[in-house]
């Protein structure tokens, strides 16, 4: 929603904020002309409130410095980063161990982690050892992270994700 400037405010007062202005409620008329006389314009920043509060700058920076901001704050936003770990239903506990370090790792980096367990051909008869991989690998990463859900199959994947601790 853009900001309504000038002669598209449609308050009869409007408290005035800024530098070089009087801070208090004035009429919609007064702010305009102490505006024009500044030789800028006048830009409605909270509408809803009651009256609504405008500053008298140049629209064109004020502009700059809110996509400024918004850029600064999509910027330092976390983004969340998924690294994913396969592992099979009869993974043996050498290779287990060597991808739960993996794991901690990646969670004390901060990301999440998704485990799946691939079922090949027909080693989908042993869904439990599958469930109790991924129930044996969440409690692992306790210390590190809590799972999100419990394992779910999916046609040939039973899948797991973990997220970081805060």
């Amino acid at each position: 929603m853009p900001n309504r400037i000038n002669e598209h405010i449609q308050s009869p007062v409007v408290r005035l904020v800024g530098e070089n202005t009087p801070n208090d409620i004035v009429n919609l008329k007064d702010a305009l002309q102490i505006a024009e006389q500044q030789g800028l314009d006048l830009v409605e920043i909270s509408p809803t409130a009651n009256p609504p509060v405008c500053r008298i700058t140049d629209y064109q920076k004020y502009l700059y410095e809110q996509k400024r901001k918004q850029k600064e704050i999509k910027a330092n936003s976390a983004k969340v980063v998924i690294k994913e770990i396969r592992l099979g239903p009869q993974t043996d506990d050498h290779d287990f161990n060597f991808k739960l370090n993996h794991a901690i790792k990646f969670l004390k980096e901060g990301n999440k982690v998704k485990v799946d367990v691939f079922f090949r051909g027909r080693t989908i008869v042993y869904k439990e050892q599958g469930e109790e991989i991924l129930l044996k690998f969440a409690d692992a990463l306790l210390e590190y992270g809590k799972p999100e859900s419990m394992p779910k199959l999916e046609g040939k994947r039973m899948i797991m994700t973990i997220s970081p601790k805060k």
